[in-house]
């Protein structure tokens, strides 16, 4: 059963969508509507096609050589698998990111003033005032505004994450897609992160990809089950954490599988 959650307007409307790495099969007809300022996360075991689904959202997917897509995936009404679509735009609207912090080799500030410059953005004052905002935006500014030219490789693990976020909404975008955002860090820095997407929903519309039960819990507003590629259950996170409508996803949640 896939009870779709929200009333809301959404972002993005998926229907129907297929997806194939040559002649292996990752996504089964996926239906989903994703919330405008909202938390969506995707959970399910390992190989089940979420970091695949998130893929698709900004077309990152279509890199792959291999893959073949079909169905509808529509962002802010425009079907994105059919249309013509400025990519460059596409992914300005849409920020990414990963499950480790990958800052650039350069200095905090060229991180953060990367995508500005490559979207057009030359004043000193503009991308001064960008950096500042990006950095406060995920509670970083205070710790680094004083060593704003020293290389990013220098921050902890933490900070570098909070770092590549600040990087990906310096270019304004309306939506944010975290890929395991947290699995890599550490309690106290994984609460930071948790507290900063709870702010951050306020202004963007956000979808995390989570192996943490909790976690989705903790923070979304609507949880997506994915089990072999296909969604088995979407709704609102409380209705399906307490009560699930489908025996896998109550099998998954209690730790019966995964």
């Amino acid at each position: 059963m896939n009870k779709t959650a929200t009333a809301k307007k959404p972002v993005f409307h998926v229907q129907d969508m297929n997806l194939w790495y040559g002649n292996n099969q990752a996504l089964k007809n996926v239906n989903l509507e994703i919330p405008k300022n909202e938390v969506t996360a995707v959970i399910g075991p390992s190989g089940c096609g979420k970091s695949t689904f998130i893929k698709t959202l900004n077309l990152m997917i279509k890199r792959i050589p291999s893959v073949k897509l079909s169905g509808e995936l529509h962002f802010n009404g425009q079907n994105i698998l059919r249309d013509k679509v400025d990519l460059v735009n596409l992914r300005k609207q849409i920020g990414m990111i990963f499950q480790k912090g990958n800052p650039f080799p350069q200095s905090i500030y060229d991180n953060v003033a990367y995508g500005p410059r490559i979207h057009g953005m030359k004043k000193k004052k503009q991308l001064d005032e960008a950096v500042e905002t990006s950095l406060k935006q995920v509670a970083l500014w205070d710790e680094v505004k004083d060593r704003l030219n020293s290389s990013a490789l220098g921050l902890s693990g933490g900070q570098q994450q909070r770092l590549c976020i600040a990087r990906a909404i310096a270019t304004k975008p309306s939506v944010v897609l975290m890929d395991e955002p947290t699995s890599a860090l550490d309690p106290v820095s994984t609460l930071r992160i948790e507290q900063l997407i709870s702010e951050l929903k306020n202004q963007y519309t956000i979808v995390i990809v989570t192996h943490n039960m909790q976690q989705a819990a903790r923070i979304s507003d609507q949880t997506a089950f994915f089990l072999h590629g296909e969604i088995i259950e979407a709704s609102d996170t409380d209705s399906l954490f307490s009560v699930p409508s489908d025996r896998r996803t109550e099998d998954y949640i209690s730790g019966r599988f995964g």
